[in-house]
Parts: structure tokens; sequence; C-alpha cells
């Protein structure tokens, strides 16, 4: 199954950020983040980190998938 996620070029750059500053753990911080705003109630922002968590797995992964042209 391939995950594709819906970001914006901000986004990656969170993304980007977050693996910087985490390593390997950035996924981590970016779930912790997630659970945070789901617990507030705000769903936007869960579903925003959600979708760089899976980012940041995708951008991990150090060979290719898909179609590559």
């Amino acid at each position: 199954m391939e995950v594709v996620p819906f970001v914006s070029g901000t986004d990656v750059e969170t993304a980007a950020e977050l693996i910087e500053t985490f390593g390997e753990s950035a996924g981590d911080e970016a779930a912790a983040r997630a659970g945070h705003s789901r617990d507030m109630g705000n769903h936007i922002h869960f579903c925003r980190w959600r979708q760089i968590e899976r980012l940041i797995g995708l951008l991990s992964i150090e060979e290719a998938f898909g179609t590559v042209h």
C-alpha cells in the first residue's frame, strides 16, 4: 500500500526542521504533536501533524518507490 501525504510547502519545511532537530525521533515528535492537537480538540492540526508524520516516514526511505522518471 502506497501512502501519499497531502502536504503544503510549509509542511515540508516543518518536516525538515523536525528531522534536523530530532533526528530519528522526528516521526515520534510529530505523532506527539498530533496527539496533543487531538486532545485539545483541534482536528485540523491533528490531521496536519499526522500528515507531517507520514511525510517524515517517506523522507526516511533511502530507495526510490513508485514511478521514477
